[in-house]
């Protein structure tokens, strides 16, 4: 194994720096273009990020828009999403490189047949650049333009990959034993998720900016699902998104996100519903709640109090 060959440094070309938002509000307006509504602390929290050149990371229940975020992001900026999606058991292979076992293994056999073998050429040859297979950690590092990096759901890697993400987060670069340090001079713009199922290390915390990401307020929530799911009545999307609120506050093992806000709403259009009855309400909890416990909790009377509420709202508004 050859010792290590120093920095290795990609430049940036003219057309590397990205076009960022100047203020909270542009971010906002930014984001809207794309169909992403951001609140304001959001916002505020996402222009920081991009004005000190520091990773986000975003805590919150599934389906409030964190990986949209960055999805979203990406497009905006019109720069490419490199995305790394976390499990259990994901390792440096999967994520930053690995070499190129097979092209190896051709190498040595090229010089064998040769029988004039150079042993510090062909170690060089071996662990030369061309030889790595870059994955999403190690791209992110090597483009002319800053990408996007999303490290998503990073809950659900082991502990020790967060450590692994100490060098790339703090410093941009990613050392290779084999061949050196490789370092971005176009640094990624850097979102990580989490839905909180494990804590991540202070250690890593420490080197990004940090935002609970809440689920959206009554009218937030209105804007986005009229954005998200059109054709249905002003009537159906007011009692939809009233109905999940007012369900977020029950006991439930898994409460609906944001997501499935929409598609429930797009359901209930597919059904031709105009309003919120127990039949199509029964019939639909499949879209909204993925745990059977939830669903039974809310078939054995939670449901009924919930139309109940709603029905009581509507006379009181009509009133």
């Amino acid at each position: 194994m050859p010792a290590l060959a120093g920095v290795t440094r990609f430049a940036m070309n003219e057309k590397s720096a990205l076009n960022l938002p100047a203020s909270v509000d542009a971010v906002i307006e930014l984001l809207a273009t794309e169909g992403y509504i951001c609140d304001r602390r959001l916002a505020t929290a996402m222009f920081l990020s991009l004005s000190l050149h520091r990773p986000l990371f975003l805590e919150g229940e599934p389906g409030v828009g964190k990986t949209e975020l960055g999805k979203t992001l990406a497009r905006c900026l019109a720069t490419k999403l490199l995305r790394v999606q976390c499990y259990e058991g994901l390792d440096v292979a999967q994520t930053a490189y690995e070499w190129n076992v097979a092209r190896q293994m051709i190498e040595i056999r090229l010089a064998e047949a040769a029988h004039d073998v150079d042993r510090a050429a062909l170690v060089k040859n071996l662990y030369a650049r061309e030889m790595l297979i870059e994955r999403p950690l190690l791209q992110a590092l090597t483009q002319a333009q800053s990408p996007v990096l999303l490290i998503d759901e990073l809950d659900r890697a082991d502990e020790p990959f967060d450590a692994f993400l100490l060098e790339v987060l703090a410093e941009n670069q990613i050392t290779i034993p084999e061949l050196g340090t490789v370092q971005a001079k176009a640094p990624p713009i850097t979102i990580i998720t989490s839905n909180r199922t494990r804590e991540i290390h202070d250690a890593l915390k420490r080197r990004c900016l940090y935002h609970w990401v809440e689920f959206p307020s009554v009218e937030r929530e209105l804007e986005i699902v009229r954005l998200k799911a059109p054709g249905a009545s002003e009537r159906l999307y007011v009692q939809v998104v009233e109905f999940v609120q007012r369900m977020r506050r029950l006991d439930l093992f898994k409460s609906p996100g944001v997501a499935e806000t929409i598609d429930w709403t797009n359901a209930l259009v597919a059904l031709n519903a105009i309003r919120l009855d127990p039949a199509t309400v029964h019939d639909t909890l499949g879209v909204l709640l993925k745990y059977q416990d939830d669903i039974v909790k809310l078939q054995s009377g939670d449901l009924t109090k919930l139309l109940d509420e709603l029905r009581a709202r509507a006379l009181l508004d009509a009133g």
